[in-house]
């Protein structure tokens, strides 16, 4: 699978959670913004730096997505290995 396939799979996957995932233009923002999972008016958002790689976007948001409940989901194979390797990374990295 294609990196723009995976990375469009996990905000599919996202959505299904109940978040969704907005890409924003960090570098207008005139302070250190960091991409990561937030709550706006009682809404659960993903905001991503539209600026990063693929890979790069696929990582933050793989990583965010293995810290919530994905058992009630339906996740295709590759993109549930994919979940469940930047886990095990993060794991390792100590949190």
């Amino acid at each position: 699978m294609k990196p723009e396939e995976l990375y469009q799979e996990l905000k599919l996957v996202a959505e299904r959670l109940g978040v969704t995932v907005e890409e924003h233009n960090f570098r207008e923002a005139g302070v250190r913004v960091v991409s990561g999972l937030c709550v706006v008016h009682g809404k659960r958002l993903f905001i991503m730096d539209k600026h990063k790689s693929v890979p790069k976007r696929i990582r933050i948001l793989s990583a965010a997505l293995s810290e919530m409940p994905l058992d009630e989901v339906y996740i295709i194979p590759a993109v549930r290995e994919l979940i469940a390797k930047h886990a095990d990374e993060s794991l390792q990295e100590g949190g």
